[in-house]
């Protein structure tokens, strides 16, 4: 078999030429080798001579007279065509069979808080065991992807491993029939806590709507890890969300047909929800506004313990009691602190059996809400626009305040304002003492890894407010409120 080889250094092409043989043409670059591979020339062969040769400048003078002779124009233009083509795509896989089929299943795998999978085509779930199966499929090539539907995929928590996994994969046919697309997701994880709800579940899946559909958000739920009391409590949120009943995989033993399906939601991180990241630009006041339409326009069956237009400005102080850390100890005298300061004040203790329309609707007729940081600020959701949420910060709390309220306050336009304690005010100093470093080299940034410091800063720790210098924030808050309520009584 002889083979000779003609280089070009100037366009970076190199041919070679074997008998009997497919043709390959290499096109090289800094980066990337693409292959495009081409059908041999029949009755090839060529003859290796020294370069200085006159005899191999004659030869190969007929030879590409002969080339010429056998290879069609249209040929030689689809080779430069595919040449180009694959320097400006990237590699181009030579087998027809990996060009002619695309995959009905693909994966985003690349972001630190969630995976997110999608079957772009009609599709079979069987909840039994938690499996989405494309419909005759076309593709040779068996089809396996796994995704834990919920938006804390690094977690190095346990309760994150009690997330069902779900499947997607070919398989059977179904059993109901569905015309509008599945949205997969877990209310499993850590969503027994307020706040966790929001961030977990409700705020990626409003941000997940918007980016995948953000003209028809048309979705059937398919959830895993279904807890009744979770969806009969939000059960008005989740019906403006979808129309459709939800599919409980965990109970349901039917097959069921989508035209299409995607799995796992959508997180910008704790409480943001970013607008450069959404197709149709959708903010966190929008979801306010959301929030706002489902349970401020229902009357509560409980009674809010005040007139829903309170002649001075409302504040709501949340609080705290119990075993888990961060209670205003001298609450009672601050209470009367905030009176002195002409505010109505509500003291409110949130529950799992709270209304969420009692909760709606006390707060979004309030203009101011007070609290340590903590859960129960979620609340701070029903603030309307213009009114005043003061978080009160612990001593190592510094920066998951910022996460978790303040950048969500200020991008629902509300008043945000933050009391950062001394250390004389944190209960920290009669447990430990003054020079003990718990207390006086505390970090900013908690380290949620570490047992110890969420011990004692979160669960702890209470506060005693320096009321002389906490009025001076009562005042700020009074006048901003003030300003809220007379925007409120216009807009009404």
């Amino acid at each position: 078999m002889l083979i000779t080889s003609i280089g070009c250094r100037t366009c970076g092409v190199r041919s070679r030429y074997q008998s009997g043989n497919v043709e390959e043409v290499e096109k090289y670059d800094n980066v990337k080798k693409h292959v495009i591979v081409m059908p041999p020339t029949k009755g090839m062969l060529v003859l290796v001579k020294k370069c200085n040769s006159s005899a191999v400048i004659v030869f190969a003078l007929l030879f590409s007279l002969f080339l010429l002779s056998q290879i069609k124009l249209s040929s030689i233009s689809k080779i430069f065509a595919e040449i180009s083509t694959t320097s400006n795509q990237g590699p181009l896989i030579a087998s027809h069979a990996k060009s002619i089929w695309a995959s009905p299943i693909s994966c985003d795998r690349s972001h630190d808080l969630y995976d997110i999978c999608s079957i772009n085509g009609p599709t079979v779930l069987d909840p039994k065991a938690s499996t989405f199966y494309v419909m005759d499929p076309t593709n040779p090539i068996p089809l396996l992807e796994k995704v834990r539907p919920y938006p804390q995929k690094n977690s190095t928590f346990k309760i994150i491993n009690r997330v069902k996994t779900v499947t997607l994969t070919s398989g059977p046919p179904c059993m109901v029939q569905h015309k509008a697309p599945a949205l997969v997701f877990s209310v499993g994880g850590f969503t027994l806590n307020f706040f966790h709800t929001f961030i977990d579940v409700f705020i990626p899946l409003f941000i997940t709507l918007n980016s995948i559909a953000p003209d028809d958000p048309d979705f059937v739920f398919a959830i895993v890890d279904y807890q009744d009391w979770l969806i009969n409590r939000y059960a008005d949120l989740f019906r403006n969300f979808s129309k459709h009943p939800i599919v409980n995989l965990d109970n349901d033993t039917n097959a069921h047909c989508f035209p299409s399906a995607t799995v796992g939601l959508i997180s910008h991180g704790f409480m943001n929800i970013d607008p450069n990241l959404i197709p149709n630009s959708k903010t966190a006041f929008h979801f306010h506004s959301l929030l706002y339409e489902t349970y401020c326009h229902h009357h509560s069956s409980s009674p809010i313990p005040t007139t829903l237009k309170p002649k001075r400005p409302r504040l709501v102080i949340m609080s705290r009691s119990g075993g888990g850390g961060r209670v205003i100890l001298n609450q009672s005298e601050l209470k009367r602190a905030a009176e002195e300061e002409d505010f109505e004040v509500i003291e409110f203790e949130p529950s799992a059996k709270t209304s969420m329309s009692f909760a709606c609707e006390l707060i979004s007729s309030s203009h101011a809400m007070l609290g340590v940081h903590g859960a129960a600020l979620t609340y701070s959701v029903f603030l309307r626009p213009g009114s005043v949420l003061v978080q009160v910060v612990g001593l190592g709390l510094e920066e998951v305040a910022e996460l978790c309220f303040a950048r969500v306050a200020k991008d629902m336009e509300l008043e945000y304002m933050e009391y950062k304690i001394d250390v004389e005010e944190s209960s920290l100093v009669d447990r430990y003492g003054k020079d003990d470093g718990m207390v006086k080299d505390h970090p900013k940034a908690l380290d949620f890894q570490n047992d110890t410091a969420v011990e004692v800063y979160l669960y702890q720790q209470n506060v005693i407010l320096d009321l002389a210098r906490f009025r001076e924030y009562l005042k700020r808050a009074y006048e901003k409120g003030q300003k809220a309520k007379i925007a409120m009584l216009k807009e009404s």
